[in-house]
């Protein structure tokens, strides 16, 4: 297997962490205040503070399977190495007129060249800390296709493909939501129904109803960015500044606003400190409001110092956890009606003075979502068509397909589904919970979990256990393995014991 050393284009630490920042601070945390407030203010913080901790437990699993499948892939090259020397001495021994022309080319110019080889290949295995790295980037699927079974390998990409199914749902609806709070007149507060809500007209003496703006304005955000599935697109850390700095300008005005709100007026809303009812919503929001681990190969190889990289992912976690506490705290006494989409509750509407400073900063705000989201979407969507083209077609031979199973039927498949699921719903609550709940679960936890497992046993049985792997996680007792297994299980039978009931009472 080819894997890439990642040292063009690398960046220093402090950049890689604002690049984690910002993938892990998105549209979760937007549904986060709502899910919050209704867990309760005390019972919301121990929850939100354990799951980002488990969430950096798992985080350093991947990072110790990255480093094994590096370890990995040096041993194979030091056997290839091995094998060729040995074939080479068996044809040098096998014919003493060979040896001899071999030995004068040698000595004449192709020697030099060998000993170079030889070289510049040996300390690298010399050394045996040097067989576990973080500088190649290896992908999830290209660590599951090291340490799982085919069966083990299915069953991550069609968990891969659930969490990306969910994840372009919850872009969809978001973006069509906001545009039709923007647009409508009546923006759907108060103590109404979401059904009587959606059945309120738009504007006034106008037949489309707010349902009727919303699933316009998703048709549309898919005919203008839906193409984009057809083709390929990349990132640049540019582009990631710049999102990251519209982030933190965002959030640092919703939370500002919010504390304003709360010092001018007093708490608007007093929920209870704490609702168990609430636990089953806010894990889904906060296992997916903590999730970075798919993406998490491609950030850390570009580093250049990774020898703090734990402790500096660590700082990171605890900053993001106490940011989300802010935020949700703030918005849980700031407004009494939390809409499941925070920057909803920022819509500017008539009554909210004439300032054109306000009324920029409460477009801006109510806007975010759309800008965020609508560069995220087409890469999602491309990730998926992706895992999707890898988990039915064979890769090695795509040239072989026609050209409706490689370039038509694969984006159909990713742009699809989440489209006709969010025209019939817009719950963005709903979306976020089961997204994170299930899918989210197996990508933060259970993949993490055996592909740890898988990656140290096969590390102990090729190098032995002499060779100490650097980056291996703090949590190394095989009792964090099955608390993590256990947490999980635990948390997905509560959320569906939740579900189902809901779904029987009818709320």
């Amino acid at each position: 297997m080819p894997y890439r050393v990642a040292t063009r284009d690398a960046y220093p630490t402090w950049i890689g962490l604002i690049f984690v920042f910002n993938l892990i601070v998105g549209t979760g945390a937007l549904t986060l205040p709502a899910v919050f407030a209704r867990a309760g203010w005390a019972l919301g913080f121990v929850i939100v503070s354990v799951l980002a901790f488990i969430s950096f437990v798992t985080v350093t699993f991947v990072i110790e399977t990255i480093a094994c499948a590096n370890a990995v892939l040096h041993w194979r090259q030091l056997q290839l190495l091995k094998r060729d020397k040995s074939m080479l001495s068996d044809e040098l021994d096998s014919d003493r007129e060979d040896d001899i022309v071999a030995r004068s080319a040698a000595q004449s110019s192709t020697g030099q060249d060998m000993s170079d080889s030889s070289m510049e290949q040996t300390p690298l295995f010399s050394h045996r800390s040097r067989y576990y790295l973080l500088d190649n980037k290896i992908e999830l699927g290209e660590m599951a296709g090291l340490f799982f079974s085919d069966f083990g390998r299915i069953l991550f990409y069609l968990c891969i493909a659930i969490y990306l199914y969910g994840d372009l749902s919850i872009y969809s609806a978001a973006v069509a939501k906001t545009f039709r709070d923007i647009l409508c007149v009546s923006n759907g507060t108060g103590n109404s129904t979401s059904d009587s809500l959606d059945s309120e007209m738009c504007w006034t003496n106008h037949s489309l109803s707010r349902l009727d703006v919303y699933r316009l304005a998703l048709i549309g955000f898919l005919m203008l960015l839906g193409p984009f599935t057809f083709f390929n697109v990349q990132k640049t850390k540019y582009l990631q500044m710049c999102t990251v700095c519209f982030r933190w300008i965002a959030f640092s005005i919703m939370i500002s606003i919010a504390l304003q709100r709360i010092i001018a007026n007093g708490p608007a809303a007093r929920p209870a400190a704490a609702n168990i009812v609430g636990i089953p919503s806010l894990f889904g929001a906060c296992v997916y409001s903590f999730m970075c681990h798919h993406s998490l190969p491609s950030l850390i190889a570009p580093i250049k110092n990774k020898k703090q990289i734990k402790s500096l992912l660590s700082c990171d976690y605890a900053l993001i956890c106490v940011f989300y506490l802010l935020l949700a705290i703030t918005g849980a006494f700031a407004f009494a009606n939390l809409e499941d989409l925070y920057t909803l509750n920022f819509v500017p509407s008539p009554d909210q003075g004439s300032s054109v400073f306000l009324k920029i900063i409460e477009y801006f705000l109510a806007l975010f979502p759309v800008f965020t989201l609508s560069a995220s979407f087409p890469i999602i969507a491309i990730t998926l068509r992706n895992n999707l083209q890898t988990l039915f077609l064979d890769m090695s031979r795509i040239d072989t397909y026609n050209f409706f199973q490689r370039r038509i039927i694969f984006p159909l498949l990713a742009i699809t589904p989440p489209i006709v699921v969010t025209f019939f719903t817009d719950s963005l609550t709903s979306l976020v919970g089961f997204t994170g709940s299930y899918a989210g679960t197996g990508i933060q936890y259970l993949i993490p979990v055996t592909l740890v497992y898988s990656a140290r046993k096969t590390c102990t049985d090729l190098l032995g256990q002499g060779i100490i792997n650097e980056y291996r996680s703090p949590f190394r007792h095989i009792g964090w393995l099955i608390f993590v297994i256990v947490w999980s299980c635990a948390c997905v039978i509560l959320v569906t014991v939740n579900f189902f009931t809901n779904s029987e009472t009818g709320t």
